[in-house]
């Protein structure tokens, strides 16, 4: 084993995953071209549907995005008129984002996408997905606590 093997790209963990990850949402930009929403936007209101309402720190917590990129694409789907943004009552510091009707609606219309993205992917089975879901989660876990025990 040479020197520098360990700066070889094909030694690396985090250019697969780069590769993997844009690969992933090319794949998803067309169906998320018809509803007219971008990746982060879906997976905003992927959020959405299941919660109805969340606060935008818990939003950003929840999708690993900092309040400069949410806010202004929360901005965006409240110009769609998918989402609402209003003060909370309680905390006037506190934005809650909550679904609108029509934001909703646009999930009847997104509930195909999971199936279409997974005959994309032919021949990685259910169980390699959840696999790889698993490993996945637990990389995230271990380089967001490193992050946060870093950063204080």
């Amino acid at each position: 084993m040479g020197k520098y093997d360990d700066l070889l790209l094909k030694n690396q963990l985090c250019f697969p995953l780069y590769v993997c990850s844009r690969e992933m949402v090319n794949a998803y930009r067309p169906l998320l071209d018809e509803l007219g929403l971008t990746y982060t936007q879906y997976i905003t209101l992927m959020v959405l549907w299941e919660e109805r309402q969340t606060t935008v720190k818990m939003l950003c917590q929840k999708l690993h995005l900092d309040s400069g990129t949410l806010t202004p694409l929360l901005k965006k789907l409240e110009i769609k008129g998918l989402i609402t943004r209003e003060r909370s009552s309680t905390d006037e510091r506190s934005v809650i984002a909550i679904i609108t009707e029509q934001g909703m609606e646009l999930r009847e219309k997104a509930i195909r996408l999971p199936m279409q993205m997974t005959a994309k992917i032919e021949g990685i089975t259910s169980d390699e997905i959840q696999q790889l879901r698993t490993l996945l989660d637990k990389l995230i876990q271990k380089l967001t606590v490193k992050q946060t025990t870093q950063a204080t």
